[in-house]
């Protein structure tokens, strides 16, 4: 597939990106790419939520009154359920929301979300981002000329010279995320309106979706 190549100023160049078909011509299944992204917010998880039982809650340990002749219901502690400051019944404890998912199927998953990207036009390469130093206008700016006021996933390739400057500069911008190629992800893919690809990052991608 071939794919224009846009500078920071949002002009068209006169090359063009090879985008590899096994990656951005993948087939798309929604089902697995369901799955992945289910099993990703899984596991963004703490499971640290606890609550007292009434074994666990201090106090009670006699009887509030005695077993009949009261006229009141039988009650056999102050920190049953019932009583206001008792033990909680049914509520969580810490556990492992974690899922399993093999490595071929997420990373299939990652090829289905590229090629619906793909497809829809929501893919751009740009050749590079070069900043001396970090500046949110200037960043903001470029990203207006590349993809108007839709939100945006920007692939840098590795960390280079250029990395921190560029992350530094979208860091304060609500709509934009920076991202290195390695550690892209199916909720970052689907959660974005637009992809930005340095032209480095899809040998990155290649190399480990290819």
């Amino acid at each position: 597939m071939k794919i224009d190549v846009y500078n920071m100023q949002g002009e068209k160049l006169s090359k063009k990106a090879d985008l590899p078909a096994g990656i951005f011509e993948a087939p798309i299944n929604v089902d697995l790419m369901h799955q992945a992204y289910t099993r990703q917010m899984a596991n963004a998880r703490l499971g640290t939520h606890s609550t007292k039982g009434r074994s666990e809650v201090s106090g009670g340990g006699k009887r509030p009154w005695r077993q009949k002749g009261t006229g009141r219901a039988r009650q056999g502690s102050i920190r049953a359920a019932q009583w206001v400051g008792g033990g909680k019944i049914f509520t969580p404890k810490p556990r492992d929301y974690s899922v399993k998912m093999p490595k071929k199927m997420r990373r299939a998953a990652l090829c289905s979300a590229l090629s619906v990207k793909a497809q829809d036009k929501q893919v751009m390469v740009v050749d590079a981002f070069v900043m001396d130093a970090p500046k949110t206008k200037l960043m903001i700016e470029s990203l207006e000329k590349l993809v108007g006021s839709d939100t945006v996933l920007i692939v840098m390739p590795e960390k280079n010279e250029n990395y921190e400057a560029v992350i530094r500069s979208a860091n304060n911008i609500p709509n934009a995320k920076t991202l290195l190629a390695n550690y892209l992800n199916i909720r970052d893919l689907l959660g974005y309106d637009k992809v930005i690809l340095l032209k480095d990052s899809i040998e990155v991608l290649n190399g480990f979706l290819g």
